[in-house]
């Protein structure tokens, strides 16, 4: 149990996860029992890559690689390598907890990085900051992000000019401008009755809420951002996923980290509960 700042947290290995957090007593996320099992990625760590790639198979540097299908229903590979195993604590404290875990070359991705997730607790909120180094000798294809389904009531703000739009296997179509969708949450707007699972981008702000409850990140380093309403899983809350690179980055390229030999790369993101009477000036 992490406290501080007026709040509180758990943090789980596997997945690196921030299994439970609270603002004075009121849940921020989604919660799930300590040892799992872990219902919808919910506050897990995303890498190497965030989201889809479709049928699990993309090219780098001229070699073909195939990945598991972890989503076989709809055929891609998701969420990366790194949500279902356990991290190794590395360090504790009362307001703080890092966890660390290498990925070793396999199969489809015969890269080596270590990763290095941080969980700190401030007024701020919770902070997590994720680094990736690569320990290989050649260049590694890299994305990441967070999974928090956020709790709060049913207003909904992303501050996006553009939504990805997606086929049935939610693989990128194209990209559209959300006044001309039913995608438009510029202005906070209910998402009762609305299918919603579909990446931002074009952020004014690294911001996204979900009633009193935001996450905030730096959109120089994520500029897209994944929403998913659970209502048309039959799970509560709402996925908020800021991420490095859109949905099957690693057959587009789209904002893709290219890991060089020896480099590092490093996101971070806060949760947070918003003051109401900032709140009820919309701002």
């Amino acid at each position: 149990m992490l406290i501080g700042g007026g709040y509180t947290a758990e943090v789980s290995v596997r997945g690196a996860a921030v299994r439970a957090l609270g603002h004075h007593g009121r849940e921020l996320i989604t919660s799930w029992p300590e040892g799992g099992p872990v219902p919808h990625h919910a506050g897990t760590v995303l890498a190497p890559w965030p989201n889809r790639v479709a049928a699990g198979r993309y090219v780098f540097d001229g070699d073909t690689h195939q990945l598991d299908l972890t989503e076989p229903r709809r055929g891609n590979a998701i969420h990366g390598l790194v949500a279902a195993v356990d991290w190794e604590p590395v360090e504790s404290g009362a307001a703080h907890a890092v966890l660390a875990h290498t990925i070793t070359p396999a199969p489809g991705y015969p890269f080596t990085l270590a990763l290095r997730a941080e969980h700190r607790l401030t007024e701020d909120g919770l902070t997590t900051t994720l680094t990736a180094t690569n320990l290989g000798e050649r260049p590694a294809p890299y994305g990441c992000a967070p999974h928090p389904w956020l709790l709060g009531d049913d207003l909904l703000r992303v501050p996006a000019s553009r939504v990805l739009l997606t086929d049935e296997a939610l693989l990128p179509l194209k990209l559209a401008d959300v006044h001309t969708t039913f995608y438009d949450f510029r202005d906070p707007r209910p998402t009762s009755g609305l299918d919603v699972d579909h990446a931002f981008t074009g952020l004014s702000a690294g911001e996204v809420r979900v009633g009193a409850t935001r996450i905030t990140w730096d959109p120089a380093v994520m500029p897209w951002v994944q929403v998913c309403t659970g209502a048309q899983l039959g799970y509560p809350g709402v996925a908020v996923e800021p991420m490095t690179c859109p949905p099957d980055a690693f057959n587009s390229g789209t904002d893709l980290v290219r890991l060089a030999p020896g480099g590092s790369h490093s996101a971070s993101w806060t949760i947070s509960a918003v003051d109401d009477r900032i709140r009820s000036r919309g701002k």
